[in-house]
């Protein structure tokens, strides 16, 4: 049976020769991840969980605490990481967005399989990994326990051909598949092709993590040079890495060149079906500017916003907030310069957090404002008032339209 990467990674893991579409298959679960969020609402203390070594907690969507429910769900952390041997603890000071403190920490290893209760867990995916967001209770479960199941998806594959021509980052990559394909519910995406090896690892990311908002099973990348070099420098080795057989079943295989590719839009609501490419949006006045979140909160992208804005100010009457996704991040940008041209220019940097990108604190919207975002999803009542409209977009552009005070093209800011 030839089988995909997905399939591949579920049936090593289940202990099967092979499985199919179709298929429900238990799982071992190499890493389970906690967040804060599921200290602070629904936590009960466990009497016993099957390997702390499997375990991580990094505290990362309300930090430093912004009431007293939260602190009372880190305090609920603490207990439960000290209690128990848990020794991956990314408490405040070594926090970050948890997708992001997991690839810095080599948590997300190839051929693997990852869980959290964050539903952009699919991020993972760019370092070969089986990894999926799932509800507080069967993450609660695998804790105990150490497995948990899945349905095996039909997957669709993308074969990149061509390069990435300049300004094209993998936001920009994803919202043209987004809105050229529209959702993908109960499906797994593949990503490969000779084009791969032009988009680095940060835009991988960024299209992995983005799987969620067209609904997607898992979101999963093979291992080439670009990948392996990059697990090397994070310390991750002896891993067993998966690719797809030649003649693996897919239920569509796209091709996307993206040497046709610009930056790209997506106007309020969804992203599925609701792109347009930057230069042929109407001029939109914007009265918030975000650059951050799991997706884009990455080094590179702060790099590319302070080389955007450096010299430059953010235009009257528009608010440029830059959350870093993790204190890792935030301490290279600090000493590469990067937050310097990027405050210099009048923006806001904040803590590390998930913060402003699902509205609960550090930059919400207000009625009837408009916000362009580089986080992951501009539904309506995402980042603040249901009455504000969120447009998304790269960094590139986010930053290029805080300058000029409107949605514009950041080649027009190169």
């Amino acid at each position: 049976m030839s089988m995909t990467m997905i399939e591949k990674i579920l049936a090593r893991k289940a202990g099967l020769p092979e499985v199919h579409v179709g298929d429900t298959v238990t799982v071992d679960v190499d890493m389970c991840v906690l967040i804060d969020l599921q200290f602070a609402t629904m936590w009960l203390q466990p009497l016993r969980i099957n390997d702390p070594d499997k375990v991580a907690i990094v505290m990362d969507h309300a930090v430093p605490a912004p009431t007293i429910k939260d602190a009372a769900g880190g305090s609920a952390a603490r207990t439960f990481a000290r209690e128990f041997g848990i020794g991956r603890f990314f408490d405040v000071g070594r926090h970050g967005i948890c997708h992001q403190v997991i690839a810095e920490n080599g948590l997300a290893r190839p051929g693997e399989v990852l869980a959290c209760t964050d539903s952009h867990t699919c991020a993972a995916g760019a370092y070969n990994t089986a990894a999926r967001g799932l509800g507080p209770a069967e993450v609660y479960s695998i804790l105990c326990t150490g497995r948990t199941w899945f349905q095996v998806a039909p997957t669709i594959r993308y074969e990149f051909v061509g390069a990435r021509p300049a300004w094209v980052s993998g936001k920009d990559i994803f919202l043209h598949i987004a809105d050229r394909y529209g959702d993908a519910t109960n499906r797994n995406l593949e990503y490969g092709g000779p084009g791969l090896a032009s988009i680095p690892i940060n835009d991988r990311r960024t299209i992995a993590t983005q799987g969620a908002e067209i609904s997607a099973d898992f979101s999963t990348f093979g291992v080439d040079d670009v990948l392996a070099d990059f697990l090397a420098r994070a310390g991750v080795t002896d891993y067993q890495a998966v690719e797809a057989d030649g003649n693996a079943r897919y239920a569509a295989v796209r091709e996307i060149d993206l040497s046709t590719l610009e930056p790209y839009v997506a106007r309020p609501g969804t992203v599925s079906g609701n792109g347009v490419p930057v230069s042929r949006i109407e001029q939109r006045k914007i009265d918030q500017a975000f650059i951050g979140s799991c997706a884009n909160g990455q080094l590179e992208d702060l790099r590319i916003a302070a080389q955007v804005l450096r010299g430059k100010q953010v235009a009257p009457g528009v608010r440029l907030l830059v959350t870093p996704a993790s204190q890792h991040v935030y301490r290279e940008a600090m000493r590469l310069g990067y937050l310097q041209d990027i405050a210099d220019a009048g923006a806001v940097i904040t803590n590390s957090t998930c913060g402003a990108c699902f509205g609960y604190h550090m930059g919400i919207v207000g009625p009837g404002e408009v916000c362009l975002t580089s986080s992951t999803r501009n539904f309506t009542g995402r980042m603040g008032s249901t009455e504000a409209e969120i447009y998304m977009a790269s960094p590139a552009t986010v930053a290029a339209s805080a300058v000029c005070g409107y949605i514009t093209d950041p080649r027009s800011q190169a």
